[in-house]
C-alpha cells in the first residue's frame, strides 16, 4: 500500500483537515500520478455537506487533477514515467454496458460510473479518495494525456468544468452560424463562453450582474444581457439556437425558454435545489427542447483537452494553499472567485 497525505472532511459539514491514508499498490494496468494541482468544484462542497445524499466519510474531495506520472504498471501502453496526466470525475465503470462500449462511461448502465471520490472501488469495495491529496493510482483507461505547453494549474478545471461544457456543445454540433446563450458566469459558465466562442458560435452571456459585462467580453462573449433588465431580455426573445444553463439557484425557466428560437434547445448543467416548473406551451409553441448533460466520456474528455491545447483555452483561476481550502469553500458560496479555485498540492508538505 502507498502512504498518502491529504485533506479530508471527517464528517458531514465538518471543516477539512489533514488526513493520512493508503492508496492501493500500482497494478499491471495502473498509473501512479504525483498530483501537482487540483481544482475545487462546487460539487465538492455539495458532497462534503452531503446535500445530494450518500456521501462517504472521511471524504477526500477533488476530481480536477493534474500531475506527473511517477510509476506505471507492467501492461500500461499509453503512459510512461515523466508524462503529464489528468484525472477527471470518474476512475472506473462497468466497461461492458452499451454506454461504456459507446465511450460514454459517465452514463454507465450497470454499476454506474465510479466517482474519483465519494464512491467505492469495484474490486476492493474501499472508498475512492480524490485529488486533495499527494498522489493517486488510476487505471490507464481512465487517465488523460495533458499537454505540457499550457499552464497546468489552469488546465486542472478542464477535467470537470471544461468537459461539462464541451460535451453538450460537441453533442449538439455547435459551430459557426449558431447563437449560444450562456446563463451564469461562474466556473462552468466562463468555460462555456471560451469553448463556444472557439467553436465559432456567437456567444451571449445572460447574467443578473451588470458588473460582469467586461469580464464576459474579455472571455470571448460577443454580447451581454442583464437579465433583470426587461428591455434587454426582450431584445433576445426567439433569438438563441442553444442556451447553456449553468445556474444552480432557483429561477423561472419559462422566461428563458422564450429566448429560444424554433427548435432551440436549453441544456441544463446546473442543479437547482427545487425542481423548476415549465408549462408545456413554452415548449410546444416553437418545438423547443430542454435537455441535460453530464460531464463526458474518457475519449471525449481527451478530445476536449486536445481542443483546448490547440486553441490555448484554460480556466481562469485563483491558486490557493491546501490550508486555505475551508476559507475557499466559504468564498465559493458567496461567488467570490474568478472563476475557479485550484489547490497547489506542493503546499500539502508545508
Amino acid at each position: 500500500m502507498l502512504p498518502t497525505k491529504a485533506y479530508a472532511a471527517p464528517a458531514v459539514s465538518a471543516p477539512l483537515a489533514p488526513f493520512n491514508f493508503e492508496r492501493r499498490e500500482v497494478g499491471p494496468h495502473d498509473v501512479l500520478i504525483d498530483i501537482q494541482f487540483c481544482g475545487v468544484c462546487h460539487s465538492d462542497l455539495h458532497q462534503v455537506r452531503d446535500e445530494w445524499g450518500g456521501s462517504i466519510f472521511p471524504m477526500v474531495p477533488g476530481h480536477e487533477i493534474v500531475g506527473r506520472v511517477t510509476k506505471v504498471g507492467d501492461h500500461v501502453k499509453n503512459f510512461k514515467v515523466g508524462d503529464i496526466a489528468g484525472v477527471g470525475c470518474m476512475v472506473d465503470s462497468c466497461r461492458t454496458c452499451p454506454s461504456c462500449l459507446d465511450g460514454l462511461e459517465q452514463y454507465c448502465e450497470t454499476t454506474g460510473m465510479v466517482g474519483t471520490y465519494g464512491a467505492t472501488e469495484k474490486e476492493t469495495g474501499r472508498p475512492t479518495y480524490g485529488g486533495y491529496s499527494s498522489q493517486i493510482v488510476v487505471d490507464e483507461k481512465y487517465t488523460l494525456k495533458v499537454s505540457e505547453k499550457l499552464d497546468l494549474a489552469r488546465v486542472a478545471p478542464l477535467l470537470c468544468a471544461g468537459i461539462t461544457t464541451y460535451s453538450p456543445l460537441r453533442q449538439w454540433k455547435v459551430g459557426p452560424g449558431h447563437r449560444v446563450g450562456v446563463m451564469g458566469l461562474g466556473g462552468l459558465g466562463h468555460m462555456a463562453v471560451k469553448i463556444a466562442a472557439a467553436m465559432g458560435a456567437e456567444v451571449t452571456v445572460l447574467s443578473t450582474s451588470p458588473n460582469k459585462e467586461a469580464d464576459a467580453k474579455e472571455l470571448g462573449a460577443h454580447k451581454f444581457i442583464v437579465t433583470k433588465d426587461k428591455d434587454q431580455l426582450k431584445s433576445v426573445t426567439n433569438y438563441f439556437d442553444f442556451i447553456i444553463n449553468t445556474v444552480s439557484a432557483p429561477l423561472d425557466l419559462a422566461a428563458y425558454l422564450n429566448l429560444l428560437r424554433r427548435d432551440g434547445t436549453m441544456i441544463l448543467l446546473g442543479v437547482p435545489p427545487e425542481a423548476p416548473q415549465v408549462h408545456a406551451f413554452n415548449l410546444i409553441a416553437k418545438r423547443r427542447r430542454i435537455a441535460g448533460s453530464l460531464i463526458g466520456g474518457i475519449a471525449e474528455t481527451q478530445e476536449m483537452l486536445d481542443f483546448c491545447a490547440e486553441h490555448n483555452i484554460v480556466s481562469d483561476i485563483e491558486l490557493i494553499d491546501i490550508k486555505d481550502i475551508n476559507e475557499a469553500y466559504e468564498r465559493m458560496l458567496k461567488g467570490d472567485v474568478k472563476y475557479r479555485f485550484v489547490i497547489d498540492l506542493a503546499t500539502l508538505n508545508n
